[in-house]
């Protein structure tokens, strides 16, 4: 008789046993199904997310490219223009001196003239 008891006693806790387990797989089972589920859902916003960002990030990058190759003719065209102004004030000073130093050689020129014209009359 006592080992029938404690053969009933053991099958009540192998079936206590299965029944706690199967408890746990279906709730563990339930939170991997929700887990999943909003794992799907987190990849189709994240899928969104990229269609919207590569819609509008592209005009955008386009109109970047645009802006910076128009930015970048405008200081190329201001280089040339500033060496062509450079150029300008190199020669408009470079014939100033010539017509200084000509203006002033021909200023002694006379002075020496005239200081020998007046020199002889003594």
């Amino acid at each position: 008789m006592e080992l029938e008891l404690s053969q009933i006693t053991l099958n009540h806790g192998l079936t206590f046993l299965a029944i706690a387990t199967g408890f746990v797989v279906i709730i563990t089972g339930g939170f991997l199904i929700k887990l999943l589920i909003d794992l799907s859902a987190f990849a189709k916003n994240i899928n969104e997310t990229s269609i919207i960002l590569n819609d509008e990030l592209k005009p955008t990058i386009t109109e970047l490219n645009k802006t910076l190759a128009s930015v970048n003719a405008l200081v190329q065209n201001t280089g040339e223009g500033m060496g062509n102004v450079k150029t300008g004030i190199e020669n408009a000073f470079s014939k100033t001196k010539l017509l200084s130093q000509n203006i002033f050689g021909g200023f002694l020129k006379g002075f020496m003239a005239m200081y020998s014209l007046f020199s002889r009359k003594k």
